[in-house]
């Protein structure tokens, strides 16, 4: 049995920040943001939380799979920015939308998390472990910003999305994923430090930071070929693929990526220029608005490929 895809669901915040609305706080503006990103605006939390958008991501996905939430064996939340550190957010999804009999637990691989994801989902199902597993993407990246640093704050959003997977004869056909911890410290977060009577260690870094020279030339050079890494085990070649769908970090790289592989960029659909970056949320939210646009039918062969922090990559090849 393969892991399939049945069903989409997607929530972003309702305040949409433009670029011209952060040239009004910081020293920036619309043509700096686009020429050097392609972003146009984000959707920025102000009330929503990280379980509530995950929520409505999974009851969307739910409903078009046509399965019970009560149906589901596992939740699988990827997240780097959780309401908070417990409960886990994928017990908060539990909670929310009545998965009673479901396993839950968090997984955190930064940009490519909704890809590890899918390929932890794909191996349960394969062992025969699970048959009906919700998996998600969040993130409410806006906390974890210096709002006053324009190389960094400009980048990201947030947001949701989520698949449900199930057991089936057709889905995925071959999945990649990999690390490299040497090379973490390019794009970080500083966490708690240690704190009890025995150390009182100073605070890291509280905001993300970035060395984004460093992490282009990791993604140009990583995604390709990890993408014809996954290509090859499924015995395709990019030109059978329908589409790409990668993570919406640059335009940049979204466009050499498509260079390297030698394939038009309309197989490459974007919603960077609205959604900015929502690390682990980029790639489902991408999938569910080109799922609910009409431009996925049964059979297409599609590439879902992630990459960021850690650093981590990963890409999927499936039959829709």
């Amino acid at each position: 049995m393969r892991a399939r895809i049945a069903g989409t669901g997607s929530c972003l915040p309702g305040l949409r920040v433009t670029n011209d609305d952060l040239g009004k706080i910081l020293d920036t503006s619309d043509e700096w943001i686009r020429s050097r990103t392609g972003i146009g605006a984000r959707h920025i939390a102000v009330e929503e939380t990280a379980a509530g958008m995950s929520a409505e991501a999974a009851v969307q996905a739910l409903k078009e799979a046509d399965v019970k939430p009560e149906e589901l064996d596992l939740i699988i939340a990827a997240t780097l920015s959780p309401d908070h550190i417990v409960p886990p957010l994928s017990c908060e999804i539990q909670r929310d939308i009545g998965a009673v009999n479901a396993a839950a637990y968090d997984l955190c691989a930064a940009c490519s998390g909704f890809i590890f994801a899918l390929i932890a989902a794909q191996a349960y199902i394969q062992c025969g472990m699970y048959r009906k597993i919700l998996i998600t993407g969040t993130e409410i990246l806006s906390k974890l910003l210096d709002w006053t640093d324009r190389s960094t704050c400009v980048l990201f959003g947030d947001g949701a999305g989520a698949a449900v997977i199930c057991a089936d004869e057709q889905g995925m056909l071959a999945g990649v994923q990999g690390s490299d911890g040497v090379k973490g410290s390019v794009l970080s977060c500083g966490g708690r430090p240690v704190q009890n009577p025995y150390a009182n260690q100073m605070p890291p870094g509280q905001y993300v930071q970035m060395n984004g020279q460093e992490v282009y030339k990791f993604a140009v050079r990583t995604v390709p070929k990890c993408i014809n890494e996954a290509l090859a085990k499924a015995e395709l070649q990019p030109e059978d693929i329908s589409l790409y769908l990668l993570h919406q970090a640059n335009q940049r790289i979204i466009d050499a990526v498509a260079k390297r592989l030698k394939q038009p960029a309309d197989k490459f659909p974007v919603c960077l220029e609205e959604c900015g970056n929502i690390s682990a949320a980029s790639v489902p939210v991408l999938l569910d608005r080109v799922n609910k646009d009409g431009k996925l039918k049964r059979g297409d062969k599609i590439v879902l490929a992630g990459f960021g922090a850690g650093l981590t990559w990963g890409a999927a090849v499936l039959v829709w």
